[in-house]
């Protein structure tokens, strides 16, 4: 084991895939640099302009170029610099990159990796700091990814990269520092689907999912101070969702909440809280709980920004009365 970041991790995983398979090369913005965080630093030296390719700024052209490239056998990581930004390039994405395999009949596939930084990040405003995988979710043949821990930013992306399907990868801008252990082995792979159990616990099933995996884990604690033992599950793959492990950890506890940075109107954790309502109502002993942003835009302003975050101690106190403890 190696304690990374997760920035590193994900260098790593990059690196390791463009070294093992020819065809996968990256393209985007400010690659040449190293990207807006560094998660391509050292690779134009290692692969060359070739294979990582710097862009103009046009987020359609660079989708445009990626699915053509992917049809005809290559396998694009495709960098969008901001989520925000990829709605440039949403036509690409999923009237092409989504329909190819099935428009035509399975003989074509669109093996592509495209990358989104998302969620809020210090007064980053507007229009650089949503979380949409919600969007994504909604859209037949997209798979959509969202890591928190380092391990699994390694292991996912490189199992991403491997993915004949277009796979949307969700990684949140403020984990990028974040550091953990990941395994030193050659070629350590996370599989796309599976969740990870990050804390046992019998009074609540929590889902959640990228940084607020950590937001659950810290309120998780807390909450085990007041005698609550809270069950926290990261979703880390969105689509397909891991449903059989939520709905294990479900018929223990009898309670269900689920977390996400996302605006709570329309977002996947009412896809969830529907799922597990249509399968498992006759054993839930009180009504499913959503947490999730209001809706609005983000400000730029740091005591504004702060009143569209989770906290710790908002989910302990929402989780109270769910348990009513």
């Amino acid at each position: 084991m190696s304690v990374i970041s997760y920035q590193e991790a994900a260098l790593q995983a990059v690196a390791e895939e463009m070294r093992r398979d020819h065809r996968v090369w990256a393209l985007g913005e400010d690659l040449g640099r190293g990207g807006v965080f560094g998660q391509y630093r050292g690779l134009l030296e290692e692969f060359g302009p070739q294979r990582i390719a710097d862009t103009p700024i046009s987020e359609a052209t660079i989708m445009g170029a990626s699915v053509g490239a992917a049809l005809v056998g290559t396998r694009p990581v495709v960098e969008m610099r901001f989520a925000d930004f990829a709605l440039c390039a949403v036509d690409e994405m999923v009237n092409q990159a989504a329909k190819a395999r099935f428009m035509f009949g399975g003989q074509a596939r669109v093996p592509m990796v495209i990358r989104q930084p998302s969620g809020m990040w210090r007064s980053s405003a507007a229009q650089h700091s949503q979380s949409l995988e919600a969007w994504y979710a909604h859209i037949p043949g997209l798979v959509v990814v969202a890591p928190y821990t380092p391990a699994d930013n390694k292991g996912l992306l490189k199992s991403a990269i491997r993915c004949d399907d277009p796979v949307i990868y969700i990684e949140h801008k403020d984990n990028w520092a974040l550091e953990g252990e990941v395994p030193d082995e050659a070629d350590y792979l996370v599989p796309l689907g599976p969740a990870r159990l990050a804390r046992t616990g019998n009074d609540l099933t929590l889902v959640t999912w990228s940084k607020m995996v950590g937001v659950a884990e810290k309120a998780a604690a807390l909450a085990s101070l007041q005698g609550m033992e809270i069950e926290v599950i990261d979703l880390r793959t969105i689509w397909p969702w891991d449903q059989e492990l939520v709905f294990a950890s479900v018929a223990k506890t009898k309670r269900l909440m689920v977390v996400h940075e996302a605006v709570q109107v329309g977002g996947f954790g009412a896809e969830i809280a529907a799922t597990v309502a249509e399968h498992m109502a006759h054993v839930l002993t009180a009504p499913i709980c959503r947490m999730g942003a209001p809706r609005a835009p983000i400000s730029y302003a740091k005591p504004l920004e702060n009143q569209l975050r989770i906290t710790p101690e908002q989910i302990v106190a929402t989780a109270s009365r769910q348990i009513g403890h």
